[in-house]
């Protein structure tokens, strides 16, 4: 289990940072924050009430992208044997040990694999519907 973990977190880190620079520099360069330091408010009022509460919309939708690619990673590693053991149920354990039977059982192949599509495709349009309901851009746009 732990080499999953790994396997998921370790090429996530890196667009997970990329996201947080580039938000926090966007929101850095914003006048209200220039007005906020000319003013003299310190440093870490200024993080937690303005730059913070930027940051937090972005990352939960890259959340769930990053939980739909945890989802395809894992069934990935697992049909291949280098996920988790084979007696735990996950799709990809399930799409492996039904390979066998594809040409008398079609079914026990395709359940799992669409079952895994639909999830995927389940969380990126939660994804989609935060990533609307959050943006303060969108918003305004809208009124």
């Amino acid at each position: 289990m732990f080499v999953v973990i790994v396997a998921i977190t370790i090429p996530e880190t890196p667009r997970v940072v990329r996201l947080v620079r580039s938000v926090v520099l966007g929101v850095r360069e914003m006048p209200y924050i220039e007005a906020a330091v000319s003013g003299g408010t310190r440093g870490r009022k200024i993080i937690l009430r303005h730059i913070l509460p930027a940051t937090i919309p972005p990352l939960i939708v890259q959340g769930t992208y990053i939980s739909a690619t945890a989802i395809l990673v894992e069934a990935g590693l697992s049909f291949l044997g280098a996920g988790v053991p084979p007696d735990v149920p996950t799709w990809g354990n399930m799409i492996a040990q039904s390979r066998l039977f594809v040409g008398r059982a079609p079914w026990t192949i395709f359940a799992p694999g669409t079952l895994l599509a639909l999830s995927i495709l389940a969380v990126n349009l939660l994804g989609d519907g935060l990533r609307d309901l959050l943006d303060v851009r969108l918003a305004r746009r809208m009124v």
